[in-house]
């Protein structure tokens, strides 16, 4: 049974961390008045670079974590002051049995014996990453690659990805690609599936009108290379 010296020593505790997570609640970091770009002196959020702000993003999220985090914090300490007052402090509020001293002076807020504690830690990981991976090629799938033509995760990665990203030319093999070309798999074929498919336009009822700018860039390399097809080196 826990002392009455032991026990006013963790009154006394938690007293005194009320007060300073009272004080960091109430200062909040300006998260509730101030605008993304107030409080990061953006002037404004459309940057051409994804990786502009991405320090600044990850300082407000982990203010609103640590913020969330003590407004917790708060609601356990009136809990086991509310235990204190009741005199029901050092009993488990799941089995009823007493609470040894030495966890209550080492975890003032705590309201479960050591037995009971385990059960109300989450050990899972999140149910979408049996399905979301970090990598494009981890990502699960019973349809052939190789075969397919839905437009998948990684044609949408790819969608997205046009716009910019943080990769540079060192971030590829190929040396060849320019800062047009800096996302994944940026040589694959969209809307045809042989190269010389590629050259042609049709209107909106499949009509042939004409020829694209590739073909001319085409038949450029070929004069240069002196072929006549790159399927056949002879004229």
């Amino acid at each position: 049974m826990i002392e009455q010296r032991q026990l006013q020593q963790c009154r006394n505790e938690l007293l005194s961390r009320k007060e300073t997570v009272k004080k960091h609640v109430k200062d909040y970091y300006g998260l509730g008045l101030e605008h993304n770009k107030e409080s990061t002196s953006e002037l404004s959020n459309y940057d051409n670079h994804p990786g502009d702000t991405g320090t600044e993003l990850f300082e407000r999220e982990k203010d609103i974590a640590l913020n969330d985090h003590a407004e917790q914090e708060l609601k356990d300490i009136d809990t086991a002051l509310q235990a204190i007052d009741q005199g029901t402090y050092d009993k488990c509020e799941e089995c009823g049995a007493e609470i040894p001293a030495q966890r209550l002076l080492s975890m003032p807020t705590t309201r479960r014996c050591i037995q009971h504690a385990e059960h109300h830690i989450s050990k899972t990981r999140p149910v979408e990453e049996d399905v979301i991976h970090s990598s494009i090629n981890e990502m699960e799938s019973e349809v052939d690659e190789e075969k397919s033509t839905i437009f998948d995760a990684e044609d949408s990665w790819q969608r997205v990805e046009k716009y910019g990203s943080s990769d540079g030319p060192s971030d590829f093999y190929d040396s060849q690609k320019d800062y047009d070309d800096m996302f994944f798999n940026s040589d694959e074929l969209v809307g045809s599936v042989e190269e010389l498919e590629g050259f042609l336009l049709s209107d909106i009822n499949g009509k042939f009108i004409g020829v694209n700018e590739k073909h001319e860039r085409y038949e450029d390399y070929l004069d240069e290379n002196d072929i006549g097809s790159i399927l056949y080196s002879e004229r």
